[in-house]
């Protein structure tokens, strides 16, 4: 009994330390992007808002906290107000089981550094990201906007077409480990990383999770030049701040993935493990913004082709590949 009440304690601790570290760096990963793009574009970015801006994401906070919340007239008000927290929540539940680092001793008890570690972690992410698109759909269509409905319509389209290649491309790193679980997934990279076992759905996967976020060359659902915004175009105040948590949120989750899957998680010399999951989720962002700094965006019939004819069928070679190296060996 009492190791299930410390057990539930620390559980609590935990959602806590990383809920609250992963908010902070949503706020301020918005700050490094601007900054590395400024740079990447030989401009300064936030400069005025503290030292080279560092307290910006805490003015743009206030702003939209104390901005006007504004509700479209003939909006379907329930189905407003809903999507912007169905859009975030499960961006941020989705860190419920991914390790950030090996077990830990603190006065006796051996503390996971994972909040839980379940046998079906993979499904249970995919299964929670694959929400994230009902409050797009939500949004775009309860504006009673045009601009909305057409960004809210394109990015179930995408979102729907590339989760389908993003999932296959993990299904090679599932039949070498015979686990579903993150922990175990990353216990298996012992010795090499599956990047080098799974190049082909590591490209894959890399592609086809910058498109599941909405991020350039794959920012359709937005485009911005073309539908005012897309989904959120009528929402204003903390509503759209939510999206816009939603985003970074779930940027951090597929490069969290990603590390686990193909970059040996936090494993690493000589470096605390949390210091290595830390730099390798890092350098995973960065690539995120160096693809936004260099590539415009693509057409919509050449997103759709891309995912249905390119990297579906890559994906399943990449499966049956696996299979038959897997058997012959």
């Amino acid at each position: 009994m009492l190791d299930a009440i410390i057990y539930t304690i620390l559980a609590t601790i935990k959602i806590g330390i990383v809920i609250g570290i992963l908010l902070l760096v949503i706020a301020y990963l918005i700050w490094v992007e601007r900054k590395v793009m400024a740079h990447m574009q030989v401009r300064l970015g936030p400069m005025r808002v503290g030292w080279h801006g560092l307290l910006q994401p805490i003015a743009d906070g206030l702003k939209l906290i104390f901005k006007e919340d504004i509700i479209p007239t003939h909006a379907s008000k329930v189905a407003y107000v809903l999507a912007p927290v169905i859009a975030t929540v499960p961006a941020l539940m989705t860190f419920a089981v991914i390790p950030f680092g090996d077990k830990i001793s603190i006065l006796g008890y051996s503390i996971d550094m994972v909040i839980t570690d379940v046998n079906i972690g993979i499904l249970y992410i995919l299964a929670i990201t694959s929400v994230g698109v009902y409050g797009v759909l939500m949004a775009g269509w309860s504006s009673n906007s045009k601009y909305s409905l057409l960004g809210g319509l394109r990015s179930a389209a995408q979102m729907i077409s590339y989760e389908l290649s993003l999932g296959l491309a993990l299904v090679g790193v599932l039949m070498i480990t015979q686990s579903l679980s993150l922990v175990d997934i990353v216990n298996a990279q012992s010795k090499c990383w599956f990047v080098v076992l799974q190049p082909l759905a590591f490209i894959v996967y890399a592609i086809s999770a910058v498109a599941e976020v909405n991020r350039c060359p794959f920012d359709l659902p937005e485009a911005e030049t073309e539908l005012v915004a897309g989904f959120h175009t009528e929402y204003s105040s903390m509503k759209f701040a939510l999206f816009f948590m939603a985003e970074y949120a779930n940027i951090i989750t597929v490069s969290a993935i990603a590390v686990t899957f193909f970059f040996g998680g936090w494993r690493g010399p000589f470096l605390p493990p949390v210091v290595w999951f830390i730099i390798k989720l890092a350098l995973c962002i960065f690539f995120f913004i160096w693809l936004r700094s260099t590539y415009p965006r693509f057409r919509y019939d050449q997103l759709m082709k891309f995912g249905w004819k390119v990297l579906l069928p890559v994906a399943l070679a990449n499966i049956l590949i696996t299979g038959l190296v897997m058997v012959l060996l």
